[in-house]
């Protein structure tokens, strides 16, 4: 049985279609990366996934079971997600935030009592945040607080984590940092990772499969080595460049010459979903 599947996911915004019949199934220990340009439906998708927003036609199974009928307590005793971008509270250290991700466990009631339980510890130790966990949020750097965050989310203790954009506002040694400590959780812990990434590389680096979107539709799919290309630079993300493979690691390297002559935006796709390439 996969960890997580979508079937069939459409969302209107007005009359706009944001996602147009989406599938998609990710197995546990299995990292997807949602690619594509702006607009094109993959944090709409994310929030799907997580059950952040409901479908207007189709529907997510976690492990078998409905998203439908699951309670916001219960969809987070399943599936840890991390947003973009979470509201600043003055005041709070990174203890006081890690344990918010024992809500679903402990419920309000169980969050004024306080106190650390051996995820809380677990997650800011696998992070690497224990060491300044009374010290303020506002006080950290960029990397350090998105360290905490992924704290948060992995003290939820669950077998899927899904992030959008987990190196926003990152420099590139920041990102490179969480990108690693991503794929090592996921690896000793067998996690199935979903995430929406802009960059086109570190996407393929450090994701077992690509899914690219072009107009709320699943345009391209398949392990990174075998997605990549030229054909995909155009028809996907608007431009010309060439795709080599990493003679180490097998991934693509891409080089960006200039704006594909059909790189225009496109108009909402209102139509069935295109041939997978391949």
């Amino acid at each position: 049985m996969s960890a997580l599947k979508a079937r069939g996911i459409t969302v209107r915004f007005g009359d706009r279609i944001v996602l147009a019949g989406v599938d998609l199934t990710v197995s546990d220990g299995e990292w997807v990366a949602l690619v594509g340009r702006n607009g094109c439906g993959k944090t709409t998708l994310l929030r799907v996934l997580g059950g952040l927003h409901v479908p207007d036609a189709g529907e997510v199974l976690v492990r078998g079971h409905s998203l439908r009928s699951a309670s916001r307590r219960q969809i987070a005793r399943e599936v840890a997600v991390l947003p973009q971008s979470m509201p600043s509270v003055p005041g709070l250290t990174v203890r006081q935030l890690v344990r918010q991700g024992r809500y679903a466990v402990h419920g309000p009631l169980g969050m004024l009592a306080g106190g650390d339980d051996a995820q809380v510890r677990d997650a800011m130790s696998a992070t690497g945040v224990e060491h300044y966990a009374d010290e303020l949020i506002d006080r950290l750097s960029g990397g350090e607080r998105q360290r905490v965050r992924l704290a948060l989310a992995l003290a939820q203790d669950t077998s899927i984590l899904l992030l959008d954009e987990p190196t926003t506002y990152l420099d590139i040694g920041h990102q490179l940092e969480v990108l690693e400590l991503v794929r090592r959780l996921q690896h000793e812990r067998g996690l199935c990772v979903v995430t929406v990434l802009h960059d086109l590389e570190q996407a393929a680096r450090y994701a077992d499969r690509l899914v690219a979107l072009r107009d709320g539709v699943v345009h391209a799919e398949g392990p990174t080595g075998e997605v990549v290309d030229e054909t995909l630079l155009a028809s996907v993300f608007g431009v010309s460049g060439r795709v080599r493979l990493d003679e180490l690691t097998g991934r693509p390297l891409c080089t960006y010459d200039s704006v594909h002559p059909e790189g225009a935006d496109q108009p909402d796709v209102k139509h069935p979903r295109p041939a997978r390439l391949r």
